[in-house]
């Protein structure tokens, strides 16, 4: 998940898996604050070295991986989007939910392979930061046209661009705290650590505790949304069979789900970050 460059790879012996994992996963890495996702602490980090160790030894830069993450991402959400009832509704879930995990691997894997061969850099992380956005809207979106039943316009299709243009401004909201301070000059991290990120007001504090303590946020991330639309295209198959249904199907429940948390979840975003000290 670390920035890359495509530089040479200075000459060393070839790696084992031992060395990739030792190289590539610093203590500390599955412990990062809003960094590591829990996926990858239960099981994407566990299997991510042996991936590493190969894309290494097929000779892939960090940045390839990167780029192929992204491809994965938005994949994905084209995958959930080609159909939306009956077996063929299952089967694009199916391959959206195994794209997503492919680009959580790779999102690990390019990481890996950056600190291992030393080969970390800006332009590493701003690809990685582009590549979620892109993932994460195009999922959304997917779900919108997989909601409507069909590549047209329509009530379904504007929620899910709701909801991906929500997903997109929460991490703008984040982002660019980092630039408002670099640009201050001020250090990325604001002094304080987890005090800072806590709001002002006690009322502002306790609405964060609850909130983060739901945990629906979760919903509109990519690996959880991909797992969710699954689950929607089972129900929606056993519920309605190959006809899809035309009303209010578990798919499009969960497509106002996320438009809703995702309208909610930007304006609460905005608010904590600007009642909190990580502008000062």
């Amino acid at each position: 998940m670390y920035g890359s460059t495509d530089t040479e790879m200075p000459a060393r012996k070839p790696p084992t898996v031992a060395d990739v994992r030792a190289g590539g996963q610093p203590p500390g890495l599955k412990d990062r604050r809003n960094e590591e996702h829990w996926a990858g602490r239960l099981y994407m980090r566990t299997a991510s070295p042996y991936f590493s160790w190969v894309f290494l030894r097929i000779g892939f830069s960090p940045n390839q991986l990167t780029y192929l993450m992204i491809l994965c991402g938005v994949l994905g959400g084209v995958a959930v989007a080609l159909a939306s009832s009956g077996t063929a509704g299952l089967v694009s879930a199916l391959a959206g939910a195994l794209l997503i995990q492919a680009y959580l691997l790779l999102d690990c894997s390019d990481g890996e392979v950056a600190r291992y061969s030393e080969r970390t850099s800006i332009t590493g992380v701003y690809l990685d930061r582009i590549g979620h956005y892109l993932s994460e809207v195009a999922l959304l979106i997917g779900l919108g046209f997989r909601a409507q039943g069909g590549l047209h316009s329509g009530i379904w299709v504007e929620l899910g661009l709701a909801a991906a243009l929500g997903a997109a401004l929460i991490k703008a909201e984040t982002d660019n705290v980092v630039v408002a301070r670099a640009k201050s000059g001020l250090p990325a991290e604001p002094i304080g650590g987890d005090r800072a990120l806590r709001p002002r007001s006690t009322g502002l504090a306790l609405a964060r505790q609850v909130a983060s303590m739901l945990r629906l946020h979760r919903i509109i991330g990519a690996v959880e949304l991909s797992l969710l639309i699954l689950v929607a295209a089972l129900a929606d198959f056993f519920l309605f069979g190959s006809g899809g249904g035309t009303g209010l199907t578990a798919t499009r429940v969960l497509t106002i789900a996320v438009a809703v948390v995702a309208v909610l979840q930007t304006g609460l975003h905005f608010v904590s970050i600007v009642g909190s000290r990580r502008l000062r």
